[in-house]
């Protein structure tokens, strides 16, 4: 048994990535056990987690994801526990705050995470926080610099650790990737493409275009790693964005927003001034592949270039059920071990949210204190460049593709946004 016992967690969000468990039946995706829920189970059966609970705004769903998460985890796997305490109750069909009381029903000191849409981020943070509770954020932590500011204030004012859950970061091959560049001296370009299948505009078509867009949904991925490879010996400049229409908003998905978002970004070297350029492409109208998203970048630095391709590593399965596939059991392994118990742990999806969890153990223990972090996770306080770039991104759609500058404080701990 591994750490401190943590009293609480609380999972605010019930969909795909937390229980896998979409509308009204499991994920058509690669994640029908979901990722959360799973890994929070898991370590829950390490010793390392005592009480979850989940929080969503519906609670005549939670009957149909316990019979999904019976079905899917406790049924696949040996000694896995699948209880949960619920907010709202079971009869209620409506109910926005039922957030707030989850986080009342927890003590500080506890963790939260937060996979809910885009829109919705800031204040069940900053209710978090300010209630001194630890908390773990989906990508983007929010959508606007203000925002992602006044978390940081909140977060240095109560001393807990907030952190994004930036699982590339746990790739090895990004790890890889990231150590490799920086000894490529100065940076030159960078093209990223990350894609999902159409099918998961029926999946998102709640918050589609309301709440957030393609951009901030998977952008954010290779925006993040980009800023982490670079961050520390360059800077974004300047931000122009492009957008590609006619499948989201047309039938059978009806849906005003775009397909596919652009952002290019000139960025500069800190100590030669030299000019780089950075191509950040994410779109949800792919067709089905062997993938269900396509993963790439292309780095180049004067010293040399780096090509991954996340999606491929010559690893293919087919059956009879699910046809052909290229399979990453890197992210989640689903498959259990011979023994039939859960086998996932060394995955980068999970290890995203176990270090989260064993840096609040020891936050809790009294060893480690959240600054202890800022180097080791992707902390609110780190990951600002992120938010601005893609702000920037959808300032630059709002107004017709104009450029829009970031300009810094002489420290570069502040920025802002202004248009050219």
């Amino acid at each position: 048994m591994g750490g401190i016992i943590i009293t609480s967690a609380l999972m605010i969000g019930t969909g795909e990535y937390t229980t896998g468990y979409v509308h009204t039946t499991a994920s058509s995706s690669d994640k029908k056990a979901g990722v959360i829920a799973l890994t929070l189970f898991d370590l829950r059966r390490q010793g390392k987690i005592g009480r979850i609970a989940m929080a969503g705004t519906n609670g005549t769903k939670y009957p149909a994801i316990r019979k999904h998460l019976q079905d899917q985890i406790n049924r696949a796997y040996k000694g896995m526990d699948v209880s949960f305490d619920a907010f709202p109750d079971d009869g209620i069909l409506s109910d926005p705050q039922a957030y707030l009381r989850s986080l009342d029903a927890m003590s500080p000191g506890d963790l939260v995470t937060i996979f809910t849409p885009d829109d919705t981020h800031f204040q069940i943070a900053y209710d978090a926080i300010e209630r001194g509770l630890h908390v773990l954020l989906t990508k983007p932590p929010v959508k606007i610099l203000k925002e992602h500011e006044a978390l940081i204030d909140a977060a240095n004012r109560h001393e807990v650790l907030v952190a994004v859950e930036v699982h590339k970061r746990w790739d090895p091959i990004y790890v890889d990737a990231r150590d490799r560049i920086r000894s490529l001296g100065d940076f030159s370009f960078f093209n990223a493409y990350m894609s999902q299948p159409k099918k998961q505009l029926a999946t998102f078509r709640h918050w589609a275009g309301k709440s957030s867009d393609i951009s901030y949904y998977l952008n954010s991925h290779h925006v993040d790693f980009h800023t982490w490879s670079i961050g520390d010996f360059a800077h974004p400049v300047s931000v122009v964005a492009t957008a590609s229409s006619g499948v989201a908003d047309h039938s059978p998905f009806e849906i005003n927003t775009e397909d596919t978002i652009t952002l290019t970004t000139q960025w500069k070297n800190n100590e030669s001034q030299n000019l780089g350029t950075a191509v950040y492409t994410a779109s949800w109208i792919a067709p089905t592949s062997d993938v269900h998203s396509q993963q790439r970048f292309f780095y180049m630095g004067h010293e040399g270039e780096i090509i991954v391709d996340q999606a491929h590593r010559g690893y293919s399965v087919a059956t009879d059920v699910d046809g052909y596939a290229s399979a990453n059991p890197l992210f989640m392994k689903y498959t259990p071990n011979t023994q039939g118990y859960f086998a996932g742990q060394t995955g980068y999806g999970y290890r995203s949210i176990s270090a989260f969890v064993d840096a609040v153990c020891q936050i809790r223990e009294g060893s480690a204190k959240p600054s202890d972090f800022q180097d080791r996770l992707a902390t609110i306080q780190k990951t600002l460049t992120m938010t601005a770039i893609l702000e920037a991104g959808r300032q630059s759609l709002d107004n017709g593709g104009t450029l829009q500058r970031l300009v810094y404080d002489d420290s570069r701990q502040s920025v802002k946004i202004t248009s050219s």
